[in-house]
């Protein structure tokens, strides 16, 4: 009984210490790293991944096990001093920084809007505005039009009424941008200055909040993504100093905020729902949002292609910063595709390798509107492009072929080869 019990301790404190985040020092730029090889990681397959990623157009990628650097590669002219653009991944530091404002007592995320604006910093009557609170703005249920001329104005005349607040999810940007000036009413400071007191001098990040146009939109390097990333990953503690304690807060922000969009937090996408909605369509997909990725996997996109996901499961953090062609507000295809890549990265044995249903092709563009191209370097036999429902809606006997007769939702597309292996891949039509 007793070495049962010795063996029990020795097993439970081996399981803890391999679960112990690192934390790299705010000051000297070091950071521990990990060999890929100690976590299984192939070095052909890492080849395969870097590949993907440079034809991506990617400048920078970052995966962090336990806290620890296990990947780190910069593309072209871009290196880890380079000052990249977070786009709307940037969304959750101000998501962030509200719960912080809140926990200090500035705010209330129930207060109207309207309490840090002033009234009439919309377009729609007293009593409709009245009713937009902070949370809402959180949660991309303002009810204002996002089908307005210019969807990021800020100015109260862009500001038009289309529902009442938490009726309607829409992908806003200008709600979200006015959360700024909220912020900075609140604490009677402005957002950069609360930004480094609060979050930057405590974790060694760097950047700031600069304006373009009516955006305000982070920049910073790599790295600084990566320590946010690690400071979500361990519950906006960093390395013993818990930067947000507001419990609920924080729960709130990293689940499902509203029943439109389970998909959705304050300002973070979540995966593993029964279904979610993307920018610019009122349309609801079936399914969770990244089928490659964990279940638990909460992610920061934005516009070009900034991903930061953060898998608590795995105590996996990975980042890609770059741009991505199809000028989408959130190519969240894009980040599955780079999942794809992520899975594979553990080695296998040649017997399971050639079981593995694993093709290099290319579909594009995703989303899609007119036409579809497949190219791939094995002989195809044939192309099916399936609904939702796993229905075959065409079987095109062209590698480039018209997509007109297709309504806005989602399919699949299955590539059949000589070799008998089949690709399946999912595609949206916008």
């Amino acid at each position: 009984m007793r070495v049962l019990l010795v063996v029990y301790i020795s097993i439970l404190f081996l399981s803890l210490k391999a679960q112990e985040i690192y934390f790299p020092p705010i000051t000297d730029g070091i950071w521990e790293t990990s060999s890929p090889i100690s976590i299984g990681y192939c070095q052909s397959k890492i080849d395969s991944l870097y590949h993907f990623l440079e034809s991506e157009n990617t400048k920078a990628f970052i995966l962090l096990k336990d806290g620890k650097i296990v990947l780190e590669k910069y593309f072209g002219v871009y290196s880890q001093n380079s000052i990249l653009h977070w786009a709307s991944a940037g969304k959750t530091i101000t998501s962030f920084m509200v719960g912080l404002a809140q926990q200090e007592g500035y705010l209330h995320i129930s207060d109207p809007t309207s309490k840090y604006l002033g009234e009439g910093w919309t377009n729609c009557t007293p009593a409709q505005e009245g009713k937009i609170t902070i949370r809402h703005q959180l949660t991309m249920t303002s009810g204002l039009d996002d089908g307005v001329p210019d969807p990021f104005c800020t100015i109260d005349t862009c500001l038009e009424f289309k529902s009442s607040a938490g009726l309607r999810w829409a992908y806003h940007n200008a709600p979200y941008t006015l959360l700024d000036g909220v912020i900075e009413d609140a604490v009677g400071k402005t957002l950069n200055s609360y930004v480094t007191q609060k979050l930057k001098n405590i974790t060694g990040m760097t950047g700031s909040f600069i304006p373009i146009g009516y955006n305000n939109v982070f920049f910073s390097n790599a790295r600084s993504m990566a320590r946010f990333g690690l400071l979500i990953l361990n519950k906006g503690n960093w390395d013993g100093n818990q930067i947000l304690s507001d419990d609920t807060y924080f729960d709130q922000m990293v689940n499902t905020s509203q029943s439109l969009n389970p998909s959705y937090g304050y300002l973070w996408w979540l995966n593993g729902k029964s279904s979610y909605m993307i920018p610019q369509l009122q349309f609801v997909f079936q399914g969770k949002l990244s089928p490659n990725a964990p279940d638990d996997m909460i992610s920061a996109m934005g516009k070009g292609g900034q991903f930061l996901n953060i898998v608590p499961s795995e105590n996996l953090v990975w980042l890609r910063m770059g741009d991505e062609p199809n000028n989408i507000l959130v190519p969240f295809l894009l980040n599955d595709d780079i999942w794809a890549y992520v899975n594979d990265l553990k080695c296998v044995s040649a017997s399971d390798d050639e079981e593995r249903i694993v093709q290099k092709v290319q579909i594009f563009p995703n989303p899609f509107q007119e036409n579809i191209t497949v190219k791939s370097h094995d002989a195809i036999v044939r192309i099916e492009v399936l609904n939702a429902s796993g229905q075959i809606l065409k079987t095109p006997d062209q590698h480039h072929f018209s997509t007109n007769e297709l309504e806005v939702g989602m399919y699949f597309i299955k590539v059949f080869f000589t070799n008998g292996k089949v690709y399946i891949q999912k595609l949206v039509k916008i």
